[in-house]
């Protein structure tokens, strides 16, 4: 069998979660190795599944509790970003406090911002296109993916070159076989 680099990394991260979860089955205590591996495996599955990324982080904080740890792992392991595939494609997730600690910005005083709406991508110029998925499958279009590599089974009418789709970090369009829909793109910078 062959495997490409992802696959052998993820199959190394399923088997490092399976040595955690016989610790804990047992009653030991995990290493960071470990206690990483495990929230990264149930963040990687929740996101195959197609859990929402918001729940993904929450339910991973929930994964490893601190009275399953070494002494001095809690703080070793301020977060943990994990590549982890989604219905509509790769997304890196990023969870803070994995193991019960105070939050990131608690921590360090970085900044956080205040509640209310933030523009994205304020002042770019944007278009509207027509997206249609002339395939057999579903096409999921993820926010920041260049529209002129887009799968070939979307026809894309409009000028899209040099766009992507005005969309926030993380999400993405879904096209079902045959759908058709306007989309909100927002020209790169540099693009003309």
């Amino acid at each position: 069998m062959h495997l490409t680099p992802r696959e052998s990394e993820r199959l190394l991260l399923a088997a490092a979660a399976d040595l955690a979860r016989r610790r804990l089955a047992r009653g030991s205590p995990l290493g960071a190795t470990e206690a990483v591996a495990l929230v990264c495996d149930e963040v990687c599955e929740m996101a195959w599944d197609g859990v929402p990324l918001g729940e993904v982080i929450a339910r991973a904080r929930s994964v490893v509790g601190a009275s399953s740890l070494l002494p001095g792992v809690q703080s070793l392991v301020p977060m943990i970003e994990v590549e982890a595939l989604f219905p509509w494609g790769s997304v890196l997730v990023h969870v803070d406090a994995p193991f019960g600690q105070d939050s990131y910005s608690e921590r360090t005083g970085a900044t956080v911002a205040a509640p209310g709406s933030i523009e994205l991508a304020a002042g770019a110029e944007r278009r509207t296109v027509l997206l249609r998925n002339t395939g057999p499958r579903d096409v999921w279009i993820s926010s920041h993916f260049p529209l002129g590599q887009v799968n070939a089974a979307v026809e894309v009418t409009g000028a899209a070159a040099g766009c992507r789709l005005d969309l926030p970090a993380g999400e993405a369009l879904l096209l079902r076989p045959g759908e058709q829909r306007e989309a909100v793109v927002v020209v790169v910078t540099g693009s003309s």
